[in-house]
């Protein structure tokens, strides 16, 4: 009889501890979710450096420099989109050629003001946004690029119908190249989209999430599991699925910028995406050292250099 208690005993203690481990999984997996995807309020990723750092405060500083020096250029523009509010600045210098900057998490249009350089150098009016989440853009989740893809492809539409643009070359950097190559590559993507370049480019953004989790030593099973339901509960879209599974429509000039130290978007995952493109108008800049999404101000002449030649090569 004794027996039988222990035994039972027993059963509902590893009984309780899995229902604890996988109500901890659970748990823990909606807080990375949240604190990873999701804005808190108007202030969070707002018009601020989100990260501060010597090299950040440096990339801002350049950035607010340029947009100072084109001030005059600069008209506020806004469009809605699913109920949304998003916000914008276009710097018209009288092109009918359009850099699109497409910020990555966590950052609005005015860290997009530290790219636009090599682009009005090579007579190219610029657009910078608030994504949906960001800055004073409406929205609550940062869809890893699904619907920030459909509000850059409304954004295009808006420059047609306005500024009556020809040619749009799309700049992403993470979340934001992976919203160019999603937008460049839909069904609906209007014409006057001619190119894109990007930097740190995801092949998902589950890959992306996984490496985060490692660096910082977390469990792998079920947690990414977890934070990908999480994220198909609360915007209809998987962090399993990416550039990786659209790349092979790409048909127009690409250029990718990839350094070989990225922790986050790896050179591997950077090369199978470059190998998967069919296009026939594409290269690739690794660089050898520099971070992800820091690659500019790592080597600003390599960086503007290439932009620039791959602009002169097919948009003038």
């Amino acid at each position: 009889m004794q027996w039988n208690i222990y035994w039972t005993i027993g059963l509902v203690l590893v009984l309780l501890s899995i229902g604890f481990y996988f109500f901890s999984v659970i748990f823990a997996s909606y807080c990375i979710y949240t604190a990873t995807l999701k804005r808190k309020d108007k202030d969070h990723w707002g018009r601020t450096i989100s990260i501060r750092t010597e090299l950040t405060e440096k990339m801002d500083a350049e950035g607010m420099a340029w947009q100072s020096a084109h001030d005059t250029f600069r008209k506020d523009v806004h469009i809605l989109r699913n109920g949304l509010n998003l916000y914008g600045e276009y710097y018209d210098m009288g092109s009918d050629k359009v850099a699109m900057i497409l910020s990555g998490r966590t950052e609005s249009l005015r860290y997009g003001y530290y790219f636009a350089k090599p682009y009005a150098d090579s007579g190219f009016n610029v657009l910078v946004i608030d994504p949906r989440a960001h800055g004073f853009s409406d929205g609550q989740y940062n869809t890893v690029g699904f619907e920030e893809s459909r509000d850059a492809l409304a954004w295009v539409r808006f420059l047609e119908e306005n500024f009556q643009i020809k040619t749009v070359v799309f700049h992403g950097i993470c979340i934001g190249a992976a919203a160019g190559m999603l937008a460049i590559t839909a069904d609906d993507c209007p014409s006057c989209v001619k190119g894109m370049v990007t930097e740190g480019m995801f092949a998902n953004f589950g890959c992306s999430m996984r490496n985060h989790l490692i660096e910082r030593k977390r469990l792998m099973w079920p947690v990414m599991q977890c934070i990908d339901f999480w994220m198909k509960h609360y915007t209809g879209h998987s962090m399993m699925r990416g550039p990786i599974d659209v790349i092979d429509k790409m048909d127009k000039p690409l250029l990718m910028i990839q350094s070989k130290m990225d922790k986050y978007s790896t050179p591997e995952n950077a090369r199978k995406l470059y190998d998967k493109c069919p296009s026939r108008e594409k290269s690739l800049v690794l660089y050898e050292t520099g971070d992800h999404s820091m690659l500019r101000i790592t080597d600003t002449e390599k960086y503007d250099s290439a932009i620039k030649d791959f602009l002169a090569r097919y948009f003038q």
